[in-house]
């Protein structure tokens, strides 16, 4: 935190103290970027460590169909094949209309299948870094058995800004990271400055499933709860923290949502009855996650009527990000082209940003649903029931 404060400082970018304030009193730490890193984690594909790494053989000119399966239990991976274009072909195990990408990010039980077409009588590495840029793993594309790909370098770690504060700005002065703050639009506020609802209704929210619109609380309105995403940003276009600049640092264009389209027709063309809006909350001070800040363990089912249509907005009311992954029907993401909806089971909702897909009550019985994060799931999680 000193470290970023001082170099804000030295570049004339410190307007205010409140700018300081703003994390110290939203117990934020502006690199919490993953909850276990790769100084506990030996990273690995295919059960193989990076230093070993595993091997795929292709011929020279031929198509290569490469699956890639998140099976971690916490980690979010940066995927690319340095002199190497993949082309998505299927997200969640659904085909999508093709498109060509340098790079992606995987949650955890994300799944994507791409085609790479290796020209060269060479070897390429497979190279999946961490989304805090702590560590990372590896494989090698070769045509031959004894030649293995160098990995190349780690992309310098990400660091937090106003934007995953849910802090949307058109414009302002450069962060040390390449984002912006604009002082003349948010009119941030102390703490003492907020306004705190009743305690009976803490946080002020509607019933989940309920057709109220929701009434947020102030920031900190409760010990269970760090932020609000006031102004949160659109997650279907945002490839994410770290990820955002890639096309013009670096020339990789990097995968975001709003890229996949269903290669089929969306089959159920009604528009929703309802929205269910639901905040993602927590506080990262107790490390308590929650669902409109009440922990599954308080809950009560969200309840569907079997056959009907429903939207899921999903807003992100904390500084990281989360798969939130919902069993027994599909996610139908809601990405431009209302005819042809990718179908996805898991979805990542960026820190301070929102996120909408549709879901077909198809399926009767009482469902998981919850972030897929090992550690957030016991408190970030719901039951929805199909009546």
């Amino acid at each position: 935190m000193a470290d970023l404060w001082s170099e804000i400082a030295d570049k004339g970018m410190l307007q205010t103290w409140q700018d300081r304030a703003m994390w110290n009193n939203m117990r934020m730490n502006d690199r919490d970027i993953a909850d276990v890193t790769g100084r506990t984690y030996s990273y690995l594909m295919n059960g193989i460590t990076a230093d070993k790494g595993w091997l795929g053989l292709f011929k020279q000119g031929e198509k290569v169909r490469l699956r890639f399966i998140n099976g971690s239990a916490m980690s979010f991976f940066d995927v690319r094949i340095p002199g190497l274009k993949m082309t998505v072909i299927a997200a969640d195990g659904q085909a999508v209309k093709p498109v060509t990408v340098d790079e992606f990010r995987i949650a955890t039980a994300e799944t994507y299948d791409v085609i790479v077409e290796p020209q060269d009588q060479t070897a390429y590495s497979i190279f999946a870094q961490s989304i805090d840029r702590s560590a990372y793993t590896c494989g090698t594309l070769s045509t031959d058995a004894s030649f293995f790909a160098t990995p190349p370098a780690m992309d310098p770690p990400p660091i937090l800004s106003h934007r995953d504060m849910g802090m949307d700005m058109g414009g302002g002065m450069a962060m040390p990271n390449g984002e912006t703050m604009d002082h003349s639009q948010h009119g941030m506020a102390t703490i003492s400055d907020t306004k705190v609802t009743p305690a009976s209704n803490p946080l002020g929210m509607a019933g989940e499933g309920s057709n109220q619109a929701i009434v947020h609380a102030a920031s900190e309105a409760g010990f269970q709860v760090d932020m609000q995403a006031e102004t949160p940003s659109n997650g279907v276009d945002d490839p994410g923290i770290g990820l955002r600049h890639h096309q013009h640092r670096y020339g990789r264009r990097v995968l975001s949502y709003v890229d996949l389209r269903n290669l089929f027709p969306t089959k159920d063309q009604r528009q929703p009855s309802r929205e269910i809006q639901l905040h993602l909350t927590g506080n990262m001070h107790r490390y308590m996650w929650s669902i409109n800040g009440i922990p599954a363990s308080d809950a009560s089912a969200i309840q569907l009527q079997y056959g009907e249509r429903v939207r899921f907005t999903l807003v992100n009311d904390t500084m990281m990000t989360h798969p939130i992954h919902l069993h027994g029907m599909w996610s139908e993401l809601e990405t431009g082209d209302a005819n042809y909806l990718p179908r996805k089971h898991t979805v990542i909702v960026q820190p301070g940003s929102k996120i909408s897909y549709l879901v077909t009550a198809d399926a009767k019985g009482a469902w998981a649903y919850h972030c897929h994060l090992l550690y957030h799931m016991p408190g970030m999680f719901r039951t929805v029931l199909v009546n």
